[in-house]
């Protein structure tokens, strides 16, 4: 689920049988640039979760057009994680609301339960994300927390990051109109859509943070994987 993936009248899935090229950043060519990758997809469970997604009310299709542009959340995940598995990549639309991306979890869920697929699921994107303005930028850059935007956006992020180290998925969904005052970075689509397809509210797997709460130029940043708990997600 790549947030930079941006799109605005529907969500998508890539179904390709293959993706393979040269990635160059966008926003940072200077230190992300003609990276190779090679990617082997899976066009059936890609098109199941499109019609699922469908299906639950919210407009999805799937793309396979070679020159489908491909992003850095995907890209990054690949040098760490790639091995004979098959990815897929699913866009955040922009002009979601909670419920479209908690009805995108939900038919994802579906599609995973109806595939023979052993599936993990990705949420890559930040936490909250105001930038700095350019003039004070460089006085922000290291990955300190105090360098996050505001003290109070720290706090709120600080506070889901306690909470999803509980289990407690609940308060993360209903604080979710506090949290938007806070500009969560695709309207924290990644996590919603994500967290839906393991349980949504009802889910009680902790998690486990790797590494430390980061500024990114101004940005909040985190990494916490879910196991699924021995008797189940929820």
């Amino acid at each position: 689920i790549d947030t930079h993936w941006f799109t605005i009248v529907e969500f998508i899935v890539t179904s390709h049988k293959r993706r393979r090229g040269f990635y160059t950043s966008e926003e940072l060519p200077r230190t992300m640039n003609s990276i190779p990758f090679d990617i082997t997809g899976n066009p059936e469970l890609a098109n199941n979760i499109v019609d699922r997604v469908n299906e639950n009310g919210v407009r999805c299709s799937g793309n396979n057009n070679e020159h489908l542009p491909i992003h850095y959340p995907t890209v990054n995940m690949l040098e760490y994680l790639q091995d004979n598995e098959q990815w897929l990549s699913m866009s955040i639309c922009g002009t979601a609301k909670k419920e479209q991306f908690m009805k995108v979890g939900k038919g994802l869920k579906e599609a995973i339960e109806q595939s023979d697929n052993r599936v993990v699921i990705l949420g890559c994107g930040g936490l909250s994300h105001k930038f700095w303005p350019l003039g004070e930028l460089e006085q922000h850059e290291a990955s300190d927390p105090i360098h996050v935007i505001t003290p109070e956006a720290r706090k709120a992020d600080e506070k889901r990051i306690g909470w999803l180290k509980k289990g407690d998925h609940r308060s993360v969904f209903e604080g979710m109109d506090e949290y938007n005052k806070f500009a969560p970075e695709g309207k924290f689509g990644h996590y919603l859509i994500m967290a839906e397809a393991i349980g949504g509210v009802d889910c009680k797997a902790k998690g486990h943070q790797y590494g430390d709460y980061e500024n990114a130029t101004g940005t909040g940043q985190v990494h916490i994987w879910f196991n699924q708990p021995v008797d189940g997600w929820t």
